[in-house]
């Protein structure tokens, strides 16, 4: 019984190593969650820890009518000017899904809470499944393939070995 128990979690171990396929869900600030920070690098310090993802979703933990979320524009951002959002989040906790590629910006319109450093940039690279478009105005050529990759044989030998050792026993 062990054996199996163990067959499954080198399996799922294993499959897990191998490649990401699923968006990532990130609570935006971990423990500090979404409030004015102890200072206005906290959220920058935070998002440079992560890579994002088209698909990924962020979370923004908030008590509802303390704080909101507005994703706004790059001059909007920098100027903490909310009265032009491009949409506003009121009701905490609040999902938020990347859609796209590029910066995004964000940031709570009570009070001076953005001057204050609750406010979150961030960039957004194409998801593993999806590919980069072409920037407007140009064709673009299809590249040659890349050379063949020892990648998956190898992880074919690695699970073609790994089963051959859970059924002879010889792992355990």
């Amino acid at each position: 019984m062990a054996g199996r128990v163990n067959m499954v979690l080198v399996v799922l171990v294993a499959a897990s190593v191998l490649h990401r396929t699923a968006a990532e869900t990130y609570e935006v600030g971990n423990e500090l969650s979404w409030r004015v920070p102890p200072n206005t690098t906290a959220y920058s310090t935070w998002a440079s820890a992560y890579t994002f993802r088209v698909g990924d979703t962020l979370v923004f933990n908030f008590t509802t009518g303390s704080h909101d979320v507005a994703k706004v524009t790059k001059e909007a951002f920098n100027a903490c000017n909310s009265s032009s959002p491009l949409t506003t989040l009121y009701t905490g906790p609040a999902n938020y899904t990347l859609n796209s590629t590029g910066e995004n910006y964000f940031f709570c319109t009570v009070g001076s809470h953005c001057s204050q450093g609750q406010k979150l940039s961030i960039s957004v690279s194409a998801s593993s499944s999806e590919s980069p478009a072409s920037p407007p105005g140009t064709t673009s050529t299809p590249s040659p393939p890349p050379p063949p990759s020892s990648a998956p044989s190898l992880a074919a030998a690695t699970f073609s070995v790994i089963f051959m050792s859970i059924a002879t026993g010889i792992l355990w």
